[in-house]
Parts: C-alpha cells; structure tokens; sequence
C-alpha cells in the first residue's frame, strides 16, 4: 500500500500492518474530548495498556447510553474515536460504556 501521494512536508508516516499512519501519538486528554464531543456529559477515565501511547482502555460513563444496547452504546464510542482511528494514533480500545445508574 502506498502512502497518501499529497502529504505536508511536517508529516512522517511510517508503514505498520500493511497501513500508514501518522507519527504522532493522541493525548489522553485529546481521547477524553473526542469522546466528550460526541456525549457532552461523559466522565471519561482513559488507561493506556501499553506504554506507547496507541492501546487504550476507556471507560465512559454517560446517560446518553440511556435504552441502548452494548454494540450500540461501543459504535458510539467508535465513531465518536473514528479520526484518530483511522491516521493511526490508537490501534486498539478496550471499551466499557455504562449509564450512571450503571456506574454506581
């Protein structure tokens, strides 16, 4: 596969699992907002798995979940989590999603 042909001469991509992505890595905090774009009263927790910065473990806790299922309380998250998925900078989420009432 070959990279992007138009790419800003500040980005480095480097090839990994037959993909390229960025050379960077996300912030727990930039994790936390994407999430809180998508569920404004989300408290999120973010645990990183690893040690690079690319394995994450999140567990969000939001009444938006409200009357909705597993697989759809997780496509939430992941469209919520869909840029900084697809250039790369998280390769795996572990996802626990629960309501407050859940939570408590």
């Amino acid at each position: 596969m070959m990279p992007p042909k138009t790419v800003p001469t500040q980005l480095h991509l480097h090839k990994g699992a037959g993909h390229w992505y960025k050379d960077s890595m996300i912030t727990q905090d930039a994790l936390i907002g994407y999430v809180r774009t998508a569920l404004p009263d989300a408290v999120v927790s973010v645990t990183d798995r690893t040690g690079t910065m690319d394995h994450f473990s999140i567990r969000v806790v939001s009444d938006g979940f409200k009357g909705k299922g597993l697989l759809d309380r997780h496509r939430l998250i992941y469209q919520a989590l869909n840029e900084p998925m697809k250039d790369g900078r998280i390769h795996a989420v572990e996802i626990k999603a629960l309501t407050q009432d859940e939570s408590r």
